[in-house]
Formats: C-alpha cells, sequence, structure tokens
C-alpha cells in the first residue's frame, strides 16, 4: 500500500476467496476529483482494466460500496465493480490457464490531486488445505478435496458446449467443504474433441466411482453444470436417482438439443449428443417442421456478434417434438435448483426454467424446488466477482462469436445472488 501524507487506501479482506467481496476505501484524499482504476495481469496473459472517477467530499473519504462514480466503466455504489467492469485490453497469450486456479491479484490505484495511492488484494479459487488430484484413464477431471477431516459432502462439476475441466468452480466448491470432481466429458485429457454422442454411462461411471471410492458424507452427491451441462445435469439427475442426491443447473434446457455448434467438424446441429446403451436420444430438433434455423445460422458480414436465441425458441412450438425430447425431470429424487437470465442470448433459459418448475410442481415433486431468475442477465451466469463485460465472445469450438446477452452490470449481479443461492441450497441439502 501506498500512503500520503495521511492519506491512505485499505482494501478488506487483502487475500481471500475470489467469492468474498472487499471493501475499498480511501480517505485523507483532498475535496474534488478522485480518478480509480484497477488493473488485473491475468495467470493466462490477458490484461484487463477499469477506471472511474468519483467526487470527494470535505471529509476526504471516499468509499466505493457508498459513492457511485460521476463517470467511467460503472455507475453505481459497488467496490467489486473495480473487478467486474474490467474491460480487456489485451487477449491470452496462454489460453490454456484461463480455467486454471491460479490466485489472481487486482491492483487499484486512486489519485487524487497531488496524492497517488495503490493497494491490492489477492482473489483465490482454492483455499489453503484443498488438495487436488488429477483423473486419467477411465474418468477424466480433477477432484478437489477439502482440507477439513471427512467425508464430505459431494459435487460434480461440468462444462457445457465448451468442453474441458471447470477447475475454477470445482475449487471453490471444494474451499466451502464439498468434495468437487471437475469432470471433463470432451475437449478433456482421454476424452473426444467434440460433444458427439457422448454416452450417459460415462457419468452413469463416474457417479459410481464417486459413491464407491470416496463414501461422500450421507451418500450425498449433488450434480452442477451450466448450459449444456446444465440440460446434462437434470437428465442425470432423471436418469441416474439413486446417484444423483441434488441438481444444481445453470442456464438449462428443458429439452434435449442437438450437437449444436459443438459436434464433429460437418455434423449437421441437429446431430445427437447424448446415447444411451447404443442409442442416441432424441433431440427437439430433429424432423421438427416448426424449426427455423435462421438466427443460428447467420453469419453478419460485419462480423457483429450472432444472437442465436430466437431459433431455440421456433424448436419449442412444436408439441410432439417437445414431448419426444423433453428431459423427464419428475424421476429425480432430490432437491432441484434452477438459475437463469432473462436476457439469454444463447437460448431462453429463463422460459426453459419456467418449463421444469412447473413440470416438477405439476408431478408434485416432494424435494425443494428453486428458480433464481435473474433479471436482465444473458447467459454467462457463474463465479461472482470477475470481469463480466465479454457479453460476446467465440464459442469454444465452432469459433464463431456470439452474444450471451444481458450487460455487465446485470451478469456481474446474477453472479453474486446465484452463488449465494447456491451455497444455501447446497447447505440445506446436504445437512
Amino acid at each position: 500500500m501506498i500512503q500520503a501524507g495521511s492519506a491512505s487506501l485499505q482494501i478488506t479482506p487483502a487475500d481471500a476467496l475470489i467469492d468474498m467481496p472487499r471493501r475499498i476505501v480511501a480517505s485523507g484524499l483532498p475535496a474534488g476529483t478522485a480518478h480509480v482504476t484497477a488493473t488485473l495481469q491475468h495467470p493466462d496473459g490477458s490484461r484487463w482494466r477499469s477506471t472511474a472517477d468519483f467526487e470527494v467530499g470535505a471529509d476526504g473519504v471516499l468509499d466505493l460500496d457508498a459513492r457511485a462514480p460521476l463517470r467511467g466503466d460503472w455507475d453505481v455504489a459497488d467496490a467489486m465493480a473495480v473487478v467486474w467492469a474490467m474491460r480487456r485490453e489485451a487477449a491470452p497469450t496462454a489460453a490454456e490457464l484461463s480455467e486454471e486456479t491460479a490466485a489472481l491479484q487486482i491492483v487499484v490505484e486512486v489519485v487524487a490531486g497531488p496524492q497517488r495511492l495503490e493497494a491490492s488484494f489477492v482473489q483465490r479459487y482454492e483455499s489453503a488445505g484443498v488438495s487436488r488430484s488429477e483423473l486419467r484413464g477411465e474418468i477424466s477431471g480433477t477432484l478437489f478435496t477439502p482440507a477439513t477431516p471427512g467425508p464430505h459432502p459431494a459435487i460434480v462439476v461440468m462444462n457445457g458446449s465448451g468442453g474441458g475441466i471447470p477447475r475454477q468452480r470445482a475449487a471453490l466448491y471444494a474451499a466451502h467443504g464439498y468434495l468437487a470432481l471437475a469432470l471433463g466429458y470432451f475437449k478433456a485429457p482421454g476424452r473426444p474433441d467434440y460433444i458427439s454422442e457422448t454416452p450417459l454411462e460415462y457419468f452413469e461411471q463416474a457417479l459410481q466411482w464417486l459413491h464407491r471410492t470416496h463414501a461422500p458424507r450421507r451418500g450425498f452427491v449433488a450434480v452442477t453444470g451450466q448450459s449444456r451441462g446444465g440440460e446434462l445435469s437434470l437428465l442425470l439427475g432423471s436418469r441416474f436417482p439413486r446417484l444423483v442426491s441434488a441438481v444444481i443447473a445453470y442456464v438449462p434446457s428443458s429439452v434435449v438439443h442437438g450437437s449444436l455448434r459443438a459436434g464433429r467438424p460437418g455434423q449437421a446441429p441437429d446431430a445427437p449428443v447424448w446415447t444411451w446403451q447404443g442409442e442416441p436420444l432424441r433431440n427437439v430438433w430433429q424432423d421438427n417442421p416448426n424449426a427455423d434455423w435462421t438466427a443460428f445460422l447467420q453469419a453478419p458480414p460485419d462480423g457483429a456478434p450472432v444472437r442465436q436465441e430466437p431459433a431455440f425458441r421456433t424448436a419449442m412450438t412444436h408439441a410432439p417434438s417437445v414431448a419426444a425430447a423433453r428431459v423427464p425431470v419428475e424421476q429425480i429424487a432430490g432437491p432441484v435448483m434452477l438459475v437463469s437470465g432473462t436476457d439469454d442470448g444463447f437460448w431462453p433459459s429463463a422460459e426453459y426454467s419456467q418449463q421444469i418448475a412447473a413440470t416438477l410442481h405439476a408431478h408434485g415433486h416432494q424435494w425443494a424446488v428453486e428458480h433464481v431468475r435473474c433479471e436482465g442477465a444473458g447467459h454467462a451466469i457463474g463465479v461472482p466477482h470477475h470481469p463480466a463485460t465479454l457479453i460476446a465472445k467465440p464459442h469454444p469450438v465452432a469459433g464463431l462469436v456470439l452474444s450471451g446477452g444481458g450487460t455487465a452490470r446485470a451478469n456481474a449481479h446474477a453472479n453474486r445472488s446465484a452463488w449465494t443461492a447456491v451455497l444455501r441450497f447446497l447447505r440445506e441439502a446436504s445437512a
């Protein structure tokens, strides 16, 4: 921390988990305008920055949770806006580290008149004592074990159509006391490069392994995933109710979809994704007379991001196709939490989640059903307190630039509120 005379910049806590909000307060400043800058040099090589100007009163105090900027990259009183409002100034140079669990250091600078103050804080995905082991062979993934004595309740964490291994979220669950398996099922070591024709037996095997090898506390194993991973989580809870104790589905679908943008090169987007006993699960796009791919297949000549969500609505207007592809969520034998955004640019996750909740209620589901409906948020809802300004970005498999929807402010609020709800849901479900 740099101090100037009696002036100081305090950030508390200075070193904590990424989901911990920080208090950022400068004092002893001259009255007038103060310029705040926050920077992040990400371990993947990308660089991020946010800036804003504030009015400092006669008391010389600038509390970022109490004062909104005059102008800048954010417009609300929120200390964590220095992170979520960050804009990327340089792309990653080591993209394989983007989903790794290395700590992030945020440097905050306050300039007011002749005074310049600087302080930093560290955001961690892993807490002290959490152990990590890589799984290769029949199961591909990373297992995070809490520092506290076991047995622990467990959770299986899965990505969506980008594939890979979701280590950051799993590490954070482990920091909160859960045995967390970040499970890869494509674009992961020993797994296919594409989502096409993924056997549900693979996930059954992973769940059985977790139960057999680690004997989670009271046999509790939750599953969670985002987007296609949300669809998958609901499928696993429905098909393997004895192995799945609870489901947390982020921006999920109520129906099975085709390979879309994550299938093998040359495959039609309605090609099958999930199989069971060698047979493909029917998806909502197959032989659907109402399906209109126009919004999905658009390629704007100016390179503008594609908002594909309207295409998914057309497929849902043909009742027989919907019925044939519906995820039978009424077979889930445990509590269900759904997280959605009302401005989802990928697919209508809020409507899908409403349909799922309605189905569960109609069947007299005896466990808790919660829907965290995030107003104005898009598709990218996840860990709180990280940059939220990349609304449009290339799909990890197809490469096409897609708009996830929402705004940085709405998505950041969704990240925080949904994560708080998920942790509370897990505590209650595993008690």
